[in-house]
């Protein structure tokens, strides 16, 4: 389609259409351009198989540009020349998707999959099982909707449930067709999966690009990727080249027409769908996949292109296995987390080899003590490695290492790297002893280790590198949630001397700031909006926020659900904190011994004196509601409600949450597919197995009655 010559010659007439009014010949031309063009794509970015060079391509898009822009009555959205954005995007709507976005299951050996098997079979009742193989992409995933047709609308993964709308940015992506004929297949409406990423090839010439620049490259395709998504200017993603590969249909609507049975039998397989992705202008791994029958075949194919992932050109992790069948992937069903349909098969981590350099000593927020290996940088699936937590002195000590020591460092799960030995046969007689420091390398204090534990601590409350990484968990989304005043920031304004404590956060000079580079009016608006917001976040979050020792999220609701006002707590002994729900020894002691510190209590009414909210006004309200001493745990996947809406329900009409199986448990509310909960129960006949509808009978008479 178009020659050389005839690009010339349309240059030439459109030359004249943009001077003159032609509208009749302008749209004939538009018409065959846009054909031209969404046809070259498709062999270029789906195919790879281009017929025209990237030039002859490039003229045959300016000729359209120039059309439309003299003829903007002719523009429509799904022309080529409507993926490029011409606005930055300020912010990403959230957005929910039609059907949840679950994550595999992992597998990492031939056990493993013999395991899912078996457990699958018994389920479907069948002696064998179909199963389609294809290559687990190492991107970013996507979920992209299309109606009548029409892309509409192309979101991020997220939370699994909702995630941020990119359609403008996965517009820039050539092999997202903006124009699918689904139709063709019976079908209106469509939710479809799939993975953004970055070449191998795309990787490197980008990254040498930025490196001209001197600009720090990526530092693996991934994240370039999965960074793109979310980028303010949609020509900055147009840039990276990324593709996008689709597979999986995660809902549809039929049209009612009728369908050629050839098209309509697709439908009833994964491979199928694969194929019919393919076939409407999708890059689907329909080449890399195989259809084999039993659990043998499988393992046998994973093992196979395991041993070519290097010579694809994207980077791929595992593999991924899903039974064919529709129809019995939907009677199989899921877990809370994942579909018992599929299954990632794994590959054996990355190692490679490298120099320890040095070891330094960092102090976390409770003052824990970790070794950090510095190795000389190593690359390894697709990430320069160049630092690896050893996590105590013990590891250190049970590895033999040696500062000097050729190591062999691996990726557990193509992510987190660690040591995995020493290689002392190459020792050379220069290796130094990795000497654990006696006082803090922070602010000198003398290290303590309690018996029952491996790691060292500094017990200096006043350390500057506990104060940071507190201020920095104080912060945090999950804690008070102080959005636009992450880890740097913290770091910044303490080594400028404009933050020193938690309340120091409620007293920020924010004239001093304004004169730092990077923080605009708009940028101390949003933080001075965020602090001002904490203030009134409840009671548990605040409990969270503080760092205590062993208090995570669950407990510290439990702490702020037994008060009215937190400093009830200080009144508490050990004994009568091991009396709440799932609050042990350990924990008590770690409670009380922050309550009856004088600095925390002074830190504590600082926080009031500042107006941070420090009653359970939320407790306060319900302890006469329906369901007030009753006490509840959930179990299962719910069809009516959220998991938190359901727990929020409960402690708003005054009852109690429980963490586990017990005697002291009156309720258990089951959903589908309850585990191990739902077994203990039944054994413990005071408890109340009840369903969600009975559950939300029971709210409903209580509130009502």
């Amino acid at each position: 389609m178009y020659s050389t010559e005839q690009i010339k010659e349309l240059q030439k007439l459109t030359a004249s259409l943009v001077k003159a009014d032609h509208t009749d010949k302008a749209f004939e031309i538009v018409e065959d351009l846009r054909k031209a063009l969404q046809f070259h794509e498709y062999r270029y970015y789906v195919l790879n198989d281009p017929l025209i060079s990237d030039t002859e391509y490039d003229q045959l898009f300016k000729l359209l540009e120039k059309i439309e822009q003299a003829n903007p009555e002719l523009i429509t959205a799904t022309s080529p020349t409507q993926r490029v954005g011409n606005s930055l995007n300020p912010a990403f709507n959230t957005v929910a998707h039609l059907v949840p976005m679950l994550s595999l299951e992992n597998s990492y050996n031939a056990e493993d999959l013999i395991d899912w098997d078996r457990k699958a079979r018994e389920v479907a009742r069948k002696e064998e099982l179909e199963y389609c193989v294809e290559p687990k992409f190492d991107g970013a995933s996507i979920s992209l909707i299309y109606e009548d047709d029409f892309l509409v609308r192309g979101a991020t993964r997220g939370n699994g449930v909702e995630g941020d709308d990119v359609t403008t940015n996965l517009k820039q992506i050539r092999s997202i067709p903006l124009h699918a004929a689904f139709a063709e297949y019976g079908i209106q409406q469509v939710e479809i999966r799939g993975e953004v990423m970055m070449s191998k090839k795309a990787f490197a010439a980008y990254n040498e690009q930025l490196t001209q620049q001197n600009i720090a490259p990526l530092a693996n395709a991934r994240n370039g990727a999965s960074g793109s998504l979310r980028m303010k200017d949609p020509k900055d993603v147009a840039r990276r080249k990324l593709e996008a590969f689709l597979y999986n249909v995660s809902y549809y609507t039929r049209t009612g027409d009728k369908v050629h049975a050839e098209k309509e039998k697709l439908l009833n397989t994964h491979s199928g769908i694969l194929q019919m992705l393919w076939n409407v202008g999708f890059k689907s791994p329909l080449k890399e996949m195989k259809v084999v029958k039993g659990i043998q075949a499988v393992i046998n194919y994973c093992n196979e292109f395991e041993s070519k992932r290097d010579d694809l050109p994207f980077e791929i992790d595992g593999m991924v296995i899903k039974v064919n069948d529709l129809q019995l992937q939907e009677s199989l069903g899921m877990t809370t987390h994942h579909p018992r349909w599929a299954i990632a098969f794994k590959f054996k981590a990355r190692q490679a080899t490298s120099k320890l350099r040095i070891v330094e000593f960092q102090v976390g927020r409770t003052g824990s003590i970790t070794p950090v290996a510095k190795i000389d940088p190593v690359f390894i699936s697709g990430v320069t490695v160049t630092s690896i937590s050893l996590f105590n002195e013990d590891v250190i000590k049970e590895k033999d290492l040696k500062i000097g020591d050729t190591v062999l460092v691996e990726r557990a799960g193509d992510v987190i790297p660690y040591i995995v030995k020493s290689l002392d046969e190459v020792r050379d007689g220069s290796e130094k002893e990795i000497v654990f420091p006696t006082n803090c390398p922070v602010c000198n204090s003398e290290l303590y280790k309690e018996e029952a534990e491996a790691v060292w601590r500094c017990i200096n409350i006043e350390c500057p590198a506990q104060v940071v990484e507190r201020m920095i968990h104080y912060v945090s989304k999950d804690a008070m949630d102080i959005r636009s005043f992450g880890e740097a920031n913290i770091r910044k304004f303490y080594e400028l001397g404009l933050l020193k404590d938690i309340p120091g956060i409620y007293e920020l000079d924010f004239t001093a700031i304004s004169k730092l580079p990077g923080f605009g009016k708009k940028s101390i608006d949003n933080i001075q909006a965020a602090i001002e917001a904490s203030k009134h976040q409840p009671l548990n979050r605040l409990i969270f926020a503080l760092g205590i020792r062993f208090v995570g999220e669950t407990t510290a609701k439990v702490l702020a659900n037994a008060v009215k006002h937190l400093m009830d707590l200080k009144d508490f002994s050990e004994e009568k904190l091991q009396q709440l729900e799932d609050i042990g020894v350990k924990v008590a002691n770690s409670v009380y011994t922050f309550f009856q510190n004088e600095q925390n209590i002074e830190m504590l009414q600082q926080l009031e004196t500042l107006g941070i909210e420090m009653s359970n006004k939320k407790n306060a309200a319900v302890v006469q509601g329906g369901l007030a001493e009753q006490t509840f745990l959930f179990t299962g996947t719910l069809n009516r409600l959220k998991r938190s809406e359901a727990e929020e329900m409960v402690e708003e009409h005054g009852g109690k949450l429980l963490g586990s199986v017990s005697s002291k448990l009156n309720y258990l509310v089951v959903g589908e597919d309850a585990g191990s909960k739902l077994e203990k129960a039944k054994k413990i006949h005071s408890i109340k197995i009840i369903s969600e509808d009975e559950f939300l009978s029971l709210v409903d008479k209580n509130i009502t009655g």
